[in-house]
């Protein structure tokens, strides 16, 4: 594991990007800028600090044997290209078909920022956000759509402003063509 730097040193790491952008990090207009680079790196990378098991806190047993898909869509996220560190913009769309737990709409938003609040590719998140659910509450089957901006396109290298990116992965019985279709048709 990587020691982490002090918040010394990381506001020391922006004053050096500031200089080799050519600006001058003495300029009074930047003299708080590190700190406040620090500070929304906080928010950024808050995902790092977070440990699934308490934030998810409890799921809950199914007692009504519901067996049809649960749908959560339109889930806002912001994640950070681990290439570039250029933001990715997005939402995503989690469903499951639960078998003996099921968990709280507020814990699915949760898992999805807690991945996206992480260096990232697209194609990991959505394996990520997927295989935690699946180990949470162990349903018959899970899927996950995310599209999204990537920045790193956008604004640079390329310059494609308007292309978005989607990517899915699916577990268990949404493998099956029935349930991903079910799935697809519902988004």
């Amino acid at each position: 594991m990587t020691i982490k730097p002090t918040k010394e040193e990381a506001k020391q790491a922006v004053r050096t990007l500031i200089a080799w952008a050519g600006d001058n990090p003495d300029r009074p207009e930047l003299l708080e800028t590190p700190d406040r680079v620090v500070n929304s790196y906080n928010e950024f990378f808050s995902g790092y600090n977070k440990i699934i098991d308490k934030e998810l806190g409890k799921t809950f047993e199914n007692s009504s044997n519901y067996d049809e898909m649960i749908i959560l869509r339109e889930i806002s996220l912001e994640s950070y290209c681990e290439h570039h560190m250029l933001p990715i913009i997005g939402k995503a769309t989690v469903a499951y078909i639960p078998d003996k737990k099921i968990i709280g709409l507020s814990k699915i938003a949760r898992i999805v920022d807690i991945f996206a609040k992480r260096l990232q590719i697209q194609e990991r998140l959505v394996v990520e956000i997927a295989d935690c659910l699946n180990q949470v509450i162990k349903p018959k089957g899970v899927g996950v759509i995310i599209e999204s901006s990537h920045l790193c396109l956008n604004i640079r290298g390329a310059y494609k402003p308007d292309s978005l990116m989607r990517t899915s992965h699916m577990i268990g019985c949404f493998k099956q063509e029935n349930f991903r279709k079910e799935f697809l048709s519902a988004i």
